[in-house]
């Protein structure tokens, strides 16, 4: 599949997705979401993937945030359309159904900051820097960034981040949990690429059910997300994975996931 702002590559069952604009530092134009969203959609669809890694080309950035010539002038109606078609990345990347890891190389800002925040999980370099910059633009985050910081992260560190536009350290980042781990630029690769490996070998019925029951939980009351947690347990229970599973428990050896 060609794009003209993404690249894609394949390591046995983990896919790499880049945005490929480091002229632009990675910025996400109209044309660059629309890609994403096909991407991801391929990734979904394709048994053969079991985990998808997203990041940024060059060194400088992972996304620097929306294209900001694409709505200097948009209308009302514009941006809202801009909006909507960001939102509408972000809920598929995070409904992906399978492990989404960000591997921030450095800024995520804005735009950013809201795909890498739409992942599984994030890992960053040391040397990433993070935040929430569209109040300098006279804007808030349009693509969930309101939302998904405040589920992640809180009140308290929503407002700060989108209130003062303020960009942070990786560190900083993570005592606010807007990222997992935080490693030295020259270990991010090994670190993402340990993660993703782990996933590939586990159960690919399991990793959706977790995934799902945080997902549903965590915008649910706690007996809805219980009861979606047992229903999901007995889902798995009826694969061929979990015999294998157990089997191998009991035979002190490393499973074989199949996904069946």
């Amino acid at each position: 599949m060609a794009f003209r702002n993404l690249l894609t590559a394949d390591a046995g069952t983990v896919r790499t997705i880049t945005v490929n604009r480091p002229d632009k530092l990675n910025a996400l134009n109209r044309e660059t979401l629309s890609e994403l969203k096909v991407a991801f959609g391929a990734a979904r669809d394709d048994d053969g993937v079991r985990v998808v890694v997203l990041t940024g080309a060059g060194p400088k950035a992972f996304v620097a945030g929306a294209d900001i010539t694409e709505f200097a002038q948009a209308s009302p109606a514009d941006a809202l359309a801009f909006s909507r078609h960001g939102q509408e990345l972000m809920s598929a990347i995070e409904r992906l159904g399978k492990p989404s890891i960000a591997r921030i190389n450095g800024f995520a800002l804005g735009g950013g900051l809201e795909l890498a925040l739409a992942c599984s999980l994030r890992i960053a370099a040391d040397t990433a820097k993070l935040g929430l910059p569209e109040i300098n633009l006279g804007i808030l985050p349009g693509f969930g960034g309101t939302q998904r910081t405040l589920r992640l992260a809180g009140r308290a560190a929503t407002l700060e981040l989108a209130l003062t536009g303020a960009t942070i350290t990786a560190s900083r980042a993570l005592e606010l949990r807007l990222v997992n781990r935080v490693v030295p630029v020259d270990q991010l690769d090994a670190e993402v690429g340990a993660l993703a490996a782990q996933f590939a070998a586990s159960a690919p019925h399991a990793l959706r059910a977790i995934l799902d029951a945080v997902l549903i939980g965590g915008e649910c009351g706690l007996d809805a997300g219980l009861e979606f947690e047992s229903r999901a347990f007995a889902v798995c229970a009826s694969t061929e994975d979990m015999r294998e599973g157990t089997r191998a428990f009991m035979e002190k050896r490393k499973p074989q996931f199949a996904g069946r």
